[in-house]
């Protein structure tokens, strides 16, 4: 992969300095093919700061941003050697699209401004122009997840490498110390916790038909899916709609539809679920529908301590900002937005308390959030 921060293909009289010369822009060299406009190929790290700065004005403008990445079969992009291709990318292109060569024969489109459909059909111009194989062409719209997947399994970029304006990196010695007290904490809490959990199996096996364990797919770190495991609580052949649009209506916004408490001390949570059951009422009051997570912790798919993991269609409401409070941390069984808020916060509010939580995380945080949780757990607050 070249070095030089970015390439430009020009017409047939070179628009920028002729680096010859030795007068020319460092960050910058003219090819000059037979036609078409500019275009500009940045390098790896300056499409990841254009990348970063994109997704920061999306997330102000909320207006829809895509990624296109397109590998060559051989391995190998350079300027030089692919003129004509570059030639026809330029035909492509708008003005405001970025262009970057990252290495290993892997291009990437950034088009603010377009959505799902445009990138498709982006997609399919490159196709048809450069002779591209399809499956070698993927595209993803932020904040889906596959935006982030997409950066992560087809460029190698991690999501932080990208957000770090926002979301602060981890040191590797921090992330090794919050893992060892998820594994430690969680192993003696499986200990102490297991007379408590085989009652619990036994009452809601002999109450209700169904499986004792309620297995459903969450959404994890960077938009991975996991399955998240907890006592069932609900009666098997129930509709999950209600939820569905309860969810949907918090997300968007709308409060007074959905607030089952009063103007001064407002409730956003479903009070009167007709599908809970007469043991998993009881559960759900005191957390101990929760305690099977603990085996999420110890796989690596949670943390004692994080934002909580969402059900996929929830995050279909989700704006551009709310899919950061999955960026950085592993979710977790508890957090901040448990101790201080809970079902009387709004959802903005709740994504603004977790992403506080990844901006100051310390280990002395957790051990306060935790130790908070035993006395909100014990007073049964806000759990129902």
């Amino acid at each position: 992969m070249s070095n030089i921060a970015s390439r430009s293909v020009g017409s047939d009289v070179a628009s920028g300095p002729d680096v010859t010369s030795g007068s020319a822009d460092p960050q910058r060299i003219d090819i000059m093919p037979d036609r078409s406009r500019g275009i500009d190929v940045l390098t790896r790290e300056h499409f990841l700061t254009q990348l970063h700065r994109e997704k920061r004005r999306a997330d102000r403008s909320r207006a829809p941003l895509s990624l296109v990445v397109m590998r060559f079969a051989d391995g190998r992009f350079d300027a030089d050697d692919h003129r004509d291709i570059i030639t026809d990318l330029s035909l492509s292109t708008r003005e405001t699209d970025v262009v970057g060569c990252l290495g290993d024969g892997v291009v990437a489109f950034l088009l603010p401004y377009s959505g799902g459909e445009a990138a498709e059909t982006f997609s399919k111009l490159i196709v048809s122009r450069t002779g591209t194989p399809a499956e070698n062409v993927q595209s993803a719209t932020y904040t889906d997840p596959g935006f982030d997947t997409l950066l992560e399994d087809s460029l190698a970029i991690e999501t932080s490498q990208v957000s770090a304006a926002s979301l602060p990196r981890r040191s590797v010695s921090s992330r090794g110390l919050k893992r060892a007290i998820d594994v430690f904490g969680s192993t003696a809490l499986l200990i102490l916790a297991s007379p408590l959990m085989l009652v619990t199996a036994i009452a809601v096996k002999l109450t209700s038909p169904g499986p004792i364990i309620f297995r459903q797919m969450r959404i994890g770190r960077g938009g991975k899916p996991f399955p998240f495991y907890k006592f069932r609580s609900m009666r098997c052949d129930n509709d999950d709609a209600v939820h569905r649009e309860y969810v949907k209506s918090l997300i968007q916004g709308r409060h007074d539809e959905i607030n089952e408490g009063d103007e001064d001390k407002p409730v956003y949570k479903l009070q009167s679920d007709p599908r809970i059951t007469s043991v998993g009422r009881i559960i759900r009051r005191t957390s101990i529908d929760e305690l099977p997570q603990l085996f999420n912790v110890l796989k690596g798919e949670m943390s004692l301590v994080g934002p909580r993991p969402p059900i996929q269609y929830e995050i279909e409401d989700y704006q551009s900002w709310h899919m950061r409070r999955l960026q950085e941390v592993r979710p977790g069984i508890t957090g901040l937005w448990q101790v201080e808020g809970r079902s009387k916060t709004t959802f903005d509010e709740m994504v603004r308390l977790d992403l506080r939580y990844i901006r100051n995380w310390s280990l002395w945080l957790d051990i306060k959030i935790l130790f908070k949780t035993v006395v909100v757990v014990l007073r049964c607050d806000g759990a129902d």
